[in-house]
């Protein structure tokens, strides 16, 4: 029997790891997920064990390759959570203090100074960030301010710092190759947008040397080769995006105005904007993406802090439903919200609003309001979250799109996308299989390494999407937003009365 060409795809996530065995015709010959440990050893601190996330993805890997017997692996490609960085040592790739997470807020008063100082219209002009903790640059500043230990090691030429992806390619080639691609270096504060290279002002201001970084490589390209000690194949590292850049490549998103939305606990929406390097008017994000060859591109990022999370706090914390598949069938089974409406605020309004105190509230309630209507809310809201996004996206690009391109646990929902097709007036777009940042991952590698000989081939490989267009009128979209935005007006307001108090 002949060996069918082959991808692993490593997509090193927040709490686990998954590896995908992708052929060449799109078949998922082999896959394999394990968590890891969570730590929180302060309020507001999220730490991960580095090595354990090694130790992690090693298995998964093999367990994967063990479960694709005739796959012949042609190359990797990493995807990875983002803003999360590792400190190690070069010579024995043992890192020196946990990693610390994208969700951790302990550098929240490094960017009150570096604002109070003036600095953040230079970083956001440099960068298309804001000064927030969610980012990598101020964590690495904190690690090398709290441990002036490791700031002289790394002053020494003994460290070398880096997200997950640059973590995961240490070790693959035992300690050959330190890089990154554009998509996670933009996540860093410390990547300028415009020079497509570290910039020695940010690098300054936060206090770090670029001898401690990673080489910035295309997305699409060499990343040295994987020890066969590691995986037990020896093959090349040939694709590397952030997990979101690379959803939005695995969607065929790769020229400008195409946008795609990740419903996860939150949802986390890109468009692209080509070559554009597009500044945001309204609370939005500029980051790096790749074009149909996996070179350097740019797009827009906005996220709704809580979306699938709304349903699994009607699962947990209210006990309305048992399973979150049971949502579709509760909303489809109303003829309409009567008026009902969630904002799920429960950690504040995010893009376009950004208002941090806000907090979560229901709307409409009456004598008839059923547990039905509170679960078709929660599933609306997401909707409603993600027409606000693209919404701002259009207005900062000047782009209008045509399609929204989905994925995610909760894009299984038929109603919810038939439901978001209506209120965006154009086409939802549910690819066949919706692990697409494992998938993005393995099509930036296989267009390095041959699989696939252009970007149009890997789409075509996947199979057929489905599409979702709705029949919403005019009339009803516009009642439906009306009705939304005045739900948010009193959730602003009532954030208002709060601070005043």
């Amino acid at each position: 029997m002949s060996r069918i060409p082959s991808i692993l795809a490593i997509d090193q996530g927040t709490t686990g790891t998954t590896c995908l065995v992708l052929a060449d015709d799109g078949r998922i010959l082999g896959r394999a997920y394990s968590e890891f440990t969570q730590y929180f050893p302060r309020p507001g601190w999220v730490e991960h064990d580095a090595l354990e996330i090694w130790e992690n993805t090693q298995a998964v890997a093999r367990e994967a390759l063990a479960s694709a017997g005739e796959a012949d692996i042609r190359g990797i490609g990493i995807t990875n959570q983002r803003e999360t960085i590792v400190l190690w040592d070069r010579e024995t790739l043992e890192p020196v203090h946990r990693a610390i997470v994208w969700q951790d807020r302990r550098t929240a008063g490094l960017c009150a100074d570096l604002k109070e100082a003036g600095h953040e219209a230079e970083f956001r002009e440099r960068t298309g960030l804001v000064l927030d903790p969610y980012f990598s640059g101020t964590k690495l500043l904190w690690l090398l301010r709290e441990h002036p230990e490791l700031r002289a090691r790394a002053e020494a030429g003994e460290l070398a710092a880096g997200t997950i992806d640059s973590w995961l390619i240490a070790r693959l080639t035992h300690g050959e190759v330190h890089a990154t691609d554009p998509t996670n270096a933009s996540r860093t504060l410390l990547f300028n947008l415009s020079l497509a290279a570290w910039d020695p002002w940010l690098l300054d201001k936060l206090e770090i040397s670029q001898a401690l970084l990673p080489e910035v490589r295309p997305s699409s390209g060499e990343f040295g080769v994987a020890r066969g000690e590691a995986l037990g194949i020896e093959v090349p590292i040939a694709g590397v995006a952030g997990d979101q850049q690379a959803a939005l490549f695995g969607q065929g998103c790769w020229s400008a105005g195409l946008a795609k939305s990740t419903y996860g606990t939150g949802a986390f929406l890109l468009m692209h904007t080509g070559e554009r390097i597009v500044p945001s008017r309204h609370g939005l994000l500029t980051t790096a993406a790749c074009d149909s060859r996996g070179g350097l591109a740019f797009a827009l990022e906005g996220s709704v802090f809580i979306a699938g999370a709304a349903i699994q706090w009607l699962r947990d914390g209210l006990g309305l439903i048992d399973d979150a598949s049971e949502s579709e069938a509760m909303a489809a089974g109303l003829d309409s919200n009567d008026g009902v409406y969630f904002v799920p605020a429960f950690v504040g309004l995010g893009a376009p609003h950004w208002v941090p105190d806000a907090r979560g509230a229901l709307f409409g309630l009456t004598r008839g309001t059923t547990r039905e209507h509170l679960v078709r809310a929660a599933l609306e809201a997401m909707a409603y979250g993600t027409q606000e996004v693209l919404e701002a996206m259009e207005a900062d690009s000047s782009t209008k799109t045509t399609e929204l391109r989905v994925d995610g646990g909760a894009a299984q929902n038929d109603w919810l996308l038939d439901f978001q097709s209506g209120l965006l007036g154009v086409p939802v777009r549910r690819p066949d299989v919706v692990e697409t940042t494992a998938l993005g991952a393995a099509g930036l590698a296989g267009l390095a390494v041959g699989i696939w000989p252009s970007a149009e081939d890997f789409l075509a490989s996947q199979g057929e999407a489905t599409r979702f267009t709705s029949s919403m009128s005019g009339t009803e979209r516009a009642t439906l937003l009306a009705g939304w935005a005045e739900a948010v007006r009193a959730v602003k307001g009532l954030a208002e009365v709060g601070r005043g108090s």
